[in-house]
């Protein structure tokens, strides 16, 4: 398997795992719901060969899990299913009045005492079955050895084999867990060299961790009304877990987690423009655009609350392409930037992915509230002289934004966007006149058919009083490491902000946490 290329589905703790030379054991756990049986699915499928990887279902037939999961149809993946409520493979084993109960002992003792004694330290070429001869001493399990059965044609080459679920298999015989899973342990993962996963139908294993070499366990929560789920690996044998939890969706009726955002900041890749709709502007993400009826309406103001733990990194996964979609098209920005930011920063991201960076100086503008002076043509110093040269200041620095007398033939000009950082504006105004200019910028967008887009971290005292005069109001928040996005008003779920598999980065994902 290409390790980078299935990291998206499970994660690589999970592969580096159960790419050891040895067999290894595997609990999953979790409540109803939680997506233990996709996840095990995920696994035969991004990690298995289809020729020696088995899926034992004890709770549904074949014919539920085809219904639940379409994609299993695939010829590679069906033949891989084996549903336990069906004697499959029954000729492929002895009958009971073919092999009696004491030549089973026998055999089996003969195999451990050869196994001890051996030289040859390669891998083993017959199942070992020591455990499984105990248990079926008293019920036949045809399922069970069916599997046993199975596996033997295939080694030496590695197994793996998907056990769904351990109650199952134990409430059906009347057997102890401990024993199904030592059953398991003993004669596949550590004599017979097989990768055995194994589902357990609820979240606390009650002992069962302390038997297997890896536990994971999955969950689901809400956020304001909305699923999240989240995997988190407790336990790895000789493994380093890297990242502890993940969130993850089990949208479509696939298991994927999602990693941590890393953006690729020095990667020249020119930005390609999304066209605007009648009535709106593209957010320059297609996904966004989907959930937002083509977009942000124009003449609308739109405002982005940022979560606790929100870094920049995170939140310009959204802001980016709306600004690039804009200056792709010679469409310019007046900014007051949220605190902490810097205008050159924000030049050099942006132009990075701009064939031509004098678009961004000819057309952005950036208010500088403690400079006097600036010898940038981006920025707008705004400390100097009166209130009323500061207003010709800012009304300059519209028009240069509209691209009048540059990139504007019409008296008008284009529409540019208007972005604020709402800290920026209640740290140096006051709460009350931020308000104010706030309340000014939206009425002056609305009668211009601009785009007002302001950005609210925690904390701010102006949140509550923003959010009645926004037309839209989305909040991005980190979950397991990961830029999330949902909508307040219009209201949605939540979506996990991922790098746009074709086109690269800085293009952007939605993908639905389900």
């Amino acid at each position: 398997m290409n390790k980078n290329q299935k990291k998206q589905n499970v994660p690589d703790e999970i592969i580096d795992f159960l790419s050891a030379e040895s067999g290894r054991s595997l609990l999953v756990k979790g409540g109803s719901g939680t997506g233990k049986t996709t996840f095990a699915l995920q696994l035969l499928e991004d990690f298995a060969e289809p020729e020696s990887s088995f899926y034992l279902s004890t709770r549904v037939s074949d014919e539920a899990l085809f219904s639940q999961f379409s994609w299993l149809k695939d010829k590679e993946m069906k033949k891989r299913v084996l549903d336990s409520s069906k004697l499959l493979l029954d000729t492929l084993y002895k009958s009971e009045e073919e092999v009696s109960k004491e030549e089973i002992k026998t055999i089996s003792s003969a195999r451990s005492f050869l196994k001890s004694i051996s030289e040859d330290h390669g891998p083993p070429t017959r199942v070992d079955r020591t455990r499984l001869s105990m248990m079926i001493e008293e019920n036949r399990m045809p399922e069970i050895e069916s599997l046993y059965d199975r596996i033997d044609h295939i080694l030496p080459r590695k197994a793996m084999v998907v056990v769904d679920s351990i109650e199952g298999i134990s409430h059906k015989y009347n057997l102890e867990m401990e024993e199904v899973v030592m059953c398991f342990q003993k004669d596949l993962v550590e004599n017979s060299n097989v990768n055995v996963v194994m589902v357990l139908e609820k979240s606390d294993a009650g002992g069962l961790e302390y038997l297997v070499d890896g536990v994971i366990s999955l969950s689901r929560s809400e956020i304001e009304e909305r699923r999240i789920r989240y995997s988190h690996m407790e336990k790895l044998r000789a493994t380093e877990i890297s990242q502890p939890f993940y969130s993850m969706t089990l949208h479509g009726g696939r298991f994927r987690i999602f990693t941590p955002w890393t953006s690729d900041i020095n990667k020249k890749n020119d930005w390609v423009y999304i066209p605007d709709g009648k009535r709106t502007y593209s957010t320059g993400i297609e996904d966004f655009d989907a959930i937002t009826g083509g977009g942000f309406g124009k003449g609308t103001y739109n405002a982005f609350e940022i979560g606790e733990g929100v870094s920049k990194d995170e939140y310009y996964t959204v802001l980016r392409p709306i600004f690039l979609n804009f200056l792709a098209q010679k469409r310019g920005m007046i900014s007051i930037l949220p605190g902490g930011e810097a205008p050159d920063l924000f030049r050099e991201d942006l132009t990075t992915h701009i064939s031509d960076p004098s678009i961004f100086d000819n057309l952005v503008r950036i208010a500088d509230y403690f400079a006097v002076n600036s010898d940038k043509k981006y920025i707008m110093p705004l400390r100097k002289g009166s209130t009323e040269e500061a207003l010709k200041i800012w009304r300059d620095g519209e028009q240069a934004a509209r691209g009048i007398g540059t990139y504007s033939t019409t008296h008008a000009g284009n529409p540019y966007i208007e972005y604020t950082g709402f800290d920026s504006l209640e740290y140096i105004q006051g709460e009350s006149p931020a308000i104010k200019g706030l309340l000014a910028g939206v009425v002056r967008t609305k009668i211009s058919g601009d785009l007002g887009i302001g950005m609210l971290k925690p904390g701010l005292k102006v949140t509550k009083e923003i959010f009645n005069m926004m037309d839209t109001y989305f909040k991005i928040v980190d979950i397991g490491h990961t830029p999330c996005i949902y909508g307040i008003k219009p209201k949605t779920r939540i979506y996990a902000i991922t790098k746009d598999e074709k086109k690269g980065y800085p293009y952007v994902s939605f993908i639905p946490i389900s």
